[in-house]
C-alpha cells in the first residue's frame, strides 16, 4: 500500500477534496490538514460548495479498526440524504448520529427500522417530545432542566431513554456542555427521581486544533470526569460505561485514550452539503 504525505497548502487540500479518488486510509494526514480540508471543501471564496465524492474511506476497514479498539462507530449523517445513509447502512453500519431534531424526524421514517439513532447536537427542551419515542441515545444532556424534560416525556410513553452527559472540555466557548466546575447538580443525581432515564456515560468534543497534545489533554480530562462520576453517583448504575469522543480528524487519538464511541462524519460521507440549509 502506498503512503502519500500531503503538505499543508490550499492547492493540495483542494486536490484532496475535489480531484483525487485515492482512499483516505492510504493517506497520511494530520489533524490540521484534515480540518483545513474539511473547511475548504465546504467553503471557497465565501460561497458554499457541494461535496463531490462519496464514500471517502474503506468503510469495512474503518468499522473493523474501531471495533478492534473496543469502540462503536457512529456515522454522523447530518445534512446528508437518506440515499447516502442507506449506502452506508448497506455496508453494515447501524448507528447514525444527527445534530438537528427536524432533520432526524424527516429521515427516520424513510430508513430501516433497525437503525439506532443518536442525537448528537444541542437539544432544546421543547424538542425532546419529538424524539423520545424512537431515539436510541441522546449524547448531549447538559443541564438539569433538560434531564427533567427527558424524564417527563419518557414517563408519558413508558419508555426508558439512554443518555450521555455532555461536558465542555474544549477551549472554544461556542461548544456546549457542562463545565467541569459546575457539575454539582449531576453529582447529586438520584435514580429515584429519574426512573425513565438510563445514564450511560459522558460525551465531549476537543478543541478544533492541530495540537495533538492539547487534544489528548482534553480527552483525558473527559476520562477523568467519567471516572469521578463512575465512583459517585453512578457507582451502582448498570451500564454507565460509555465515553463518546473523537470525530473524523481526531478519532484515532480518542480511541488511543479510551473512547467507547467515535462520531465520524466527513471521513465517511465527505464534505457536508450546506447549500440547502
Amino acid at each position: 500500500m502506498s503512503v502519500i504525505i500531503l503538505p499543508v497548502g490550499r492547492c493540495v487540500l483542494d486536490c484532496v477534496i475535489f480531484s483525487t479518488n485515492v482512499l483516505l486510509e492510504n493517506l497520511f494526514i494530520g489533524p490540521a490538514v484534515f480540518r483545513q480540508a474539511q473547511f475548504f471543501s465546504v467553503r471557497r471564496g465565501g460561497l458554499p460548495l457541494i461535496k463531490t465524492h462519496f464514500i471517502m474511506v474503506d468503510l469495512l476497514q474503518l468499522q473493523s479498526s474501531v471495533k478492534s479498539a473496543g469502540a462503536r462507530l457512529i456515522a454522523v449523517s447530518k445534512t446528508h440524504s437518506t440515499s447516502e445513509i442507506k449506502t452506508v447502512y448497506d455496508q453494515g453500519v447501524r448507528d447514525f448520529g444527527e445534530n438537528k431534531v427536524q432533520e432526524l424526524l424527516e429521515k427516520a421514517p424513510e430508513l430501516p427500522n433497525d437503525i439506532q439513532w443518536h442525537l448528537i447536537g444541542h437539544l432544546q427542551t421543547n424538542k425532546v417530545k419529538y424524539i423520545v419515542p424512537f431515539v436510541h441515545l441522546i449524547h448531549t444532556v447538559d443541564s438539569r432542566k433538560l434531564l427533567k424534560e427527558i424524564q417527563k416525556q419518557a414517563a408519558q410513553i413508558d419508555r426508558t431513554i439512554q443518555v450521555l452527559f455532555q461536558f465542555h472540555i474544549a477551549r472554544e466557548d461556542s461548544k456546549f456542555g457542562i463545565h467541569p466546575d459546575q457539575m454539582d447538580w449531576l453529582q447529586e443525581f438520584n435514580p429515584v427521581d429519574y426512573p425513565n432515564i438510563h445514564p450511560r456515560g459522558v460525551m465531549g468534543m476537543a478543541t478544533f486544533t492541530d495540537e495533538e497534545a492539547l487534544i489528548r489533554k482534553e480527552f483525558r480530562s473527559l476520562i477523568d470526569i467519567f471516572r469521578k462520576l463512575k465512583e459517585a453517583p453512578f457507582c451502582h448504575q448498570d451500564g454507565f460505561s460509555e465515553i463518546s469522543m473523537g470525530m473524523s480528524s481526531d478519532y484515532q487519538i480518542a480511541l488511543e485514550e479510551g473512547a467507547t464511541m467515535v462520531r465520524i462524519g466527513s471521513l465517511i460521507f465527505g464534505a457536508r452539503d450546506y447549500s440547502t440549509q
